[in-house]
């Protein structure tokens, strides 16, 4: 088996994670490098639409750039419903449902080690306000801001010279 590279590894997380947060369906890493001789990962995931599709590409074009990694190409073609980001070390096949479906990848690639899927992002568990919370504390904020407000009973017009001003 080759060594991985570490940069590889790195760029598969982030495209997962991207992958992820765009919401992209079914996500899926291949390790091909035994058999293959152009890449070592295969990132394999499915979009909801021909729009969901162009901002999966889109999204991984940014991370990939923002990794310092060369693009080597993008191949798609409209309404094709199948989209190849190839990042030399790693190539992400972008398809629609019935075009994954169709072309099968991961069953010509059956002899491949698919490796988890990395869950990257760390979420922490932030406890969430119930409905009443929220409504009581807006209500309190209201209530702290109408009282800070000048009273209504004094008028403006009052000759008094009011406070000094602080300096």
């Amino acid at each position: 088996m080759k060594p991985k590279n570490k940069a590889s590894l790195e760029l598969v997380k982030a495209c997962c994670r991207a992958l992820d947060d765009k919401k992209a369906a079914d996500l899926r890493v291949l390790d091909v490098s035994e058999q293959s001789s152009i890449t070592d990962f295969l990132v394999i995931a499915t979009a909801t639409s021909d729009p969901h599709l162009r901002a999966l590409r889109v999204e991984l074009e940014k991370v990939i750039d923002a990794s310092k990694t060369r693009i080597v190409g993008i191949e798609t073609a409209q309404d094709s419903g199948w989209t190849v980001v190839d990042a030399f070390d790693v190539m992400i096949h972008l398809f629609s449902a019935d075009r994954r479906t169709q072309y099968g990848l991961e069953n010509l690639w059956k002899d491949a080690v698919e490796m988890s899927v990395p869950r990257v992002r760390v979420v922490a568990k932030v406890p969430v306000a119930s409905p009443q919370r929220i409504w009581i504390r807006l209500a309190i904020r209201s209530a702290v801001t109408r009282s800070s407000r000048p009273s209504p009973s004094r008028s403006r017009t009052d000759s008094s010279p009011g406070p000094a001003p602080v300096e």
